[in-house]
């Protein structure tokens, strides 16, 4: 029988004070400007369509909620465990690329863990690094891919316990405050998949400042209008 459980089912106003009462402030005070207006106010210029702009919906703080594999790494396991965390990401080299920071609350205790993202105007495709307190010191290989929609798909080799893997994420976003992320890992070159990690997020701020509020405003338009993607895919 399938297992499951659940630590740390807080409100998201409260994950933010708990999990980062060791910071002096919000980690994302310096980054969102003035969070009192419409984020979809500010000019509305056509932006560079090519898919630079596919991770802009996700700048701000979030509430995530997850659900994990127990042991990730036995294609096996049926037991699942459940914990909340807090996301933030900034945008950096002019929207080419974005690092996002994640706090959770594991059953093990807390733990930290960021995405580097960087996307190629040759290829149009974005390649994602992770690393995390579990394995510091180190960027776990990058899984590339792009979005179709609001729906993305992002792949990579890497290896769990000495033998060769294929990791497979892939973001659904839908609308302009809720957006999921899954990871499965192949054991068997990609003929089948096994789901072990999905990361609900609900959207708590919006980061808005500067040319980013632009994006952000575009971002938002996109997923209720529905009329054009650039700004949803992450």
């Amino acid at each position: 029988m399938e297992g499951v459980h659940c630590w740390a089912m807080t409100t998201p106003e409260n994950l933010i004070d708990d999990l980062t009462d060791d910071l002096t402030g919000d980690p994302t005070d310096d980054l969102t400007g003035d969070l009192t207006g419409d984020p979809t106010d500010g000019p509305t210029d056509d932006l560079i369509d090519d898919g630079r702009h596919d991770f802009d919906f996700l700048a701000g703080t979030w509430h995530v909620r997850h659900r994990k594999l127990a042991d990730m790494a036995d294609p096996e396991c049926r037991e699942w465990v459940e914990f909340d965390g807090v996301h933030w990401l900034r945008q950096t080299l002019g929207g080419l690329g974005n690092v996002d920071n994640q706090t959770l609350a594991m059953p093990n205790g807390a733990h930290e863990g960021m995405s580097l993202r960087l996307f190629d105007p040759e290829t149009r495709l974005w390649n994602i690094w992770w690393a995390a307190t579990g394995n510091p010191g180190h960027l776990e290989p990058p899984v590339s891919g792009r979005w179709d929609g609001t729906h993305g798909e992002f792949r990579g080799p890497d290896s769990v316990g000495g033998k060769p893997i294929e990791v497979r994420f892939t973001w659904d976003v839908f609308d302009a405050d809720t957006a999921r992320w899954e990871q499965a890992f192949s054991f068997d070159e990609g003929d089948s998949w096994v789901h072990n990690w999905r990361m609900s997020f609900t959207r708590v701020s919006y980061a808005v400042q500067g040319s980013a509020e632009v994006r952000s405003a575009r971002s938002v338009r996109s997923v209720r209008s529905a009329d054009r993607v650039s700004g949803l895919r992450g």
